[in-house]
């Protein structure tokens, strides 16, 4: 009976201490994953979302390559309370990383990869996707399908169905790794959403009467047509004038636009007759929409015209205008510039 009892103790104790050994190594190997990083290659960028629950951010991390052991992970963020500082946003996680400074990055905060993409006053869409390909930021082409089908947005300032011209504002950007061309986009109407839409509109559609998209257009022209500051708001002025009397606009800046990749130095005769909507030596009224991204200056003059007697202007050598009240009074301007007097 003592024999019996002494073997079943010995059987008990031996698998007691079978299980602390497994357990031993189980808690070795877990302690090993969290301190050998997962690999080698370049930093991933990796988002988590408000609210994600740990479980999910560490498969996440495991099936990216970047842990080998997500439930190690998990216990690790639980033993040392660390669940609870992990951060949403965008982490710029590198696979050299050891699970434990992975967690430790996760809770401060990463800082991600960025680069600065320039979008000048006054470029068209075309444009603003050649400067967005350029900084290395993504392609072109799809960066102009994505911005020609604008119903696909959604934004609290109305958007027309087809084109976001005139809507990117231009404006210097932050860009984080990782984002798309459709990211990107966002970013520029969030901007507009921001400074033209609450604003200059104080989240309303029209101003003094006038549309957001009429007084878009209107500005696209001014800051293709203006280079003097000093000009803006009176060519809006002279523009509305013309617009009041019923007479054709007859803007080369639509022209040009017109041409598209065809734009000239000097315009012809023969482009000023060139079949477009967007050519108002021959269409009343204003063009169908804005022919570039009008800046924070342009869209003020297009809102508040000056009030001027002026029905034309021609540039001068320096950029700045000639204005005048009659056509004959204007073609003399034009000679008295052509001369250089």
């Amino acid at each position: 009976m003592k024999r019996a009892r002494r073997f079943s103790n010995l059987i008990l104790w031996s698998s007691v201490l079978l299980l602390a050994a497994a357990l031993g190594l189980i808690v070795a190997q877990g302690i090993r994953t969290l301190v050998t990083p997962a690999g080698r290659g370049d930093p991933r960028l990796v988002r988590i979302s408000p609210g994600q629950s740990v479980s999910d951010v560490a498969h996440m991390l495991w099936q990216l390559g970047l842990i080998q052991d997500d439930n190690a992970l998990v216990a690790a963020a639980y033993l040392t309370g660390k669940w609870r500082d992990i951060q949403a946003g965008r982490h710029e996680l590198d696979p050299g990383m050891t699970a434990l400074e992975i967690l430790d990055a996760l809770c401060r905060g990463s800082r991600t990869a960025w680069r600065w993409l320039v979008i000048p006053e006054g470029h068209a869409l075309a444009e603003v996707a050649a400067c967005m390909e350029e900084a290395g930021l993504g392609d072109a082409a799809e960066f102009l399908h994505l911005a020609r089908h604008a119903a696909a947005f959604e934004v609290a300032f109305p958007l027309p169905k087809d084109s976001l011209e005139g809507y990117l504002f231009p404006d210097t950007y932050r860009v984080d790794a990782g984002e798309g061309e459709r990211d990107i986009l966002v970013q520029m109407l969030r901007r507009f959403e921001h400074v033209v839409w609450d604003g200059l509109f104080d989240g309303t559609s029209t101003y003094r009467g006038r549309t957001l998209r009429d007084i878009l257009i209107l500005a696209s022209m001014v800051e293709e047509e203006a280079k003097v500051d000093e000009d803006r708001a009176v060519i809006a002025g002279v523009l509305v004038n013309r617009l009041r009397r019923g007479q054709r606009l007859e803007c080369d800046a639509t022209v040009q636009y017109a041409l598209g990749d065809k734009r000239k130095s000097r315009l012809t005769h023969e482009d000023l007759s060139v079949e477009s909507e967007y050519n108002t030596y021959l269409h009343p009224g204003l063009p169908p929409g804005p022919i570039c991204s009008p800046g924070e200056a342009s869209l003020r003059a297009a809102m508040d015209p000056a009030e001027v007697p002026y029905l034309y202007y021609v540039a001068r050598a320096d950029g700045s205008h000639v204005f005048s009240r009659t056509f004959a009074e204007h073609q003399a301007a034009i000679a008295r510039v052509r001369s250089g007097r």
